[in-house]
């Protein structure tokens, strides 16, 4: 009679170590997207909620949502709003990264513990700072415009203007997200050859052509990871937009998150919120898709 296979063991405890990991991940995630998805089949309303006993209504929810123009205008700013937001933090995030490999010891210390407080501040706090330097009375940004010369921005508000508006929740979106991306670049320059750096210059290449042709070739999965989480990041992002406008002024910030909980909470729609939420998870999954597919097919024509 054999005994145990240490063998089959030791393949299976990795899996065990994972296993609580995966399960928790499951029972926070997957439970409330399959409560949402259900909901979002079902006719429920506020009298719903009190009692519990909502009907089903097929697809009803969702051609009333795809019908109502408002919500096309809503993921047309969406993706504007995640456009802009994403470019501006892959951009600057680069070109910290490349500063950062530059400095000294001291200053790359100095400029990575800034980056990395400015990461872990709380989302409400650092919106709250944000407030109150675009306030309109007592404001910073105002002061110091006033103090340039641009008198028109004495008492002017940032928040009652739809695109100043979109412009401060953007500021503050970049500002919270470019540490993530700037640092974890950085990481990556570091596994560089530096020969390789040494090579190019000596054929007379300059920072730009070595950024495209070497640094660039080399980092290009990580590059594609990077903007995919902060494409999810920028995309479902809700709480900055709803602690500054609210999805104001008029509907000038409302994106996808905040329509749905509007719908949901403004309405007691819970059911349109629901599907107005799944839409939003589909849209997000069709274009990641789209976009590892596009990489995918650059990869396999190099």
């Amino acid at each position: 009679m054999s005994g145990p296979n240490p063998r089959g063991r030791a393949a299976l405890w990795p899996y065990l170590l994972v296993a609580p990991t995966v399960l928790g991940g499951a029972l926070l995630l997957g439970y409330p997207f399959v409560r949402n998805l259900l909901i979002s089949f079902q006719q429920y309303g506020m009298a719903e909620l009190i009692r519990g006993d909502a009907a089903f209504v097929g697809f009803r929810n969702y051609r009333d949502v795809l019908a109502d123009p408002e919500f096309w205008e809503v993921v047309r700013r969406t993706f504007w709003w995640t456009l802009v937001n994403v470019v501006l933090i892959m951009v600057i995030g680069t070109l910290v990264a490349l500063m950062m490999q530059r400095l000294g010891r001291r200053m790359r210390i100095l400029v990575t513990s800034g980056l990395v407080l400015a990461w872990a501040s709380p989302v409400i706090a650092t919106t709250t700072v944000f407030q109150w330097l675009f306030a309109s009375r007592l404001g910073v940004v105002n002061w110091v415009l006033v103090r340039l010369g641009f008198e028109s921005f004495e008492g002017y508000s940032w928040l009652a203007d739809g695109p100043a508006a979109f412009t401060v929740l953007v500021l503050l979106v970049v500002w919270q997200s470019v540490p993530f991306a700037a640092i974890t670049l950085h990481s990556a320059l570091l596994t560089v050859p530096a020969e390789l750096y040494e090579s190019a210059r000596l054929d007379g290449a300059g920072a730009w052509r070595i950024f495209r042709s070497v640094t660039l070739p080399l980092l290009r999965p990580l590059f594609g990871l990077v903007l995919c989480l902060e494409v999810i990041w920028v995309f479902r992002c809700f709480a900055q937009i709803w602690a500054v406008t609210k999805g104001g002024p008029g509907e000038a910030t409302t994106t996808l998150p905040v329509y749905a909980y509007r719908v949901a909470q403004s309405l007691h729609r819970y059911d349109l919120g629901a599907a107005v939420s799944t839409l939003t998870v589909l849209i997000l999954v069709a274009a990641l898709i789209a976009y590892f597919r596009h990489m995918l097919r650059q990869e396999a024509d190099r």
